[in-house]
């Protein structure tokens, strides 16, 4: 008897994994409404009409220490120099979602 709850909680476990969205992909479709809303007008396609070098392109995102969830998360919640900060427009999770958004765009280069 208890062979067959633990083959039945195995088999659970397996079905529950392989049939459930990753949890980035439902946190990027969420981060792309958000970053049309409130961060394509400065960042349009990843780019930056304020400081044209400090885009959120792959190799920018790099070079100023950018290139993680939690750094974009961080500058998204408290902005820096330009960009201001969204903790008081955007719950956590929103931030969250952007940051992933803007993270997965960065590695396809923004196509």
């Amino acid at each position: 008897m208890k062979k067959i709850l633990t083959l039945v909680l195995v088999i659970f476990l397996l079905l529950i994994s392989t049939f459930t969205l990753p949890v980035n992909a439902a946190d990027a479709v969420n981060g792309e409404q958000i970053f049309s809303i409130h961060c394509a007008g400065c960042h349009i396609n990843g780019g930056n009409i304020v400081r044209r070098g400090k885009n959120l392109k792959k190799q920018a995102l790099k070079k100023y220490g950018m290139d993680s969830i939690e750094a974009v998360i961080s500058i998204v919640t408290n902005g820096k120099s330009n960009m201001s900060a969204y903790k008081d427009r955007l719950s956590e999770q929103q931030i969250q979602d952007v940051a992933a958004y803007v993270i997965e765009q960065a590695e396809k280069g923004w196509r």
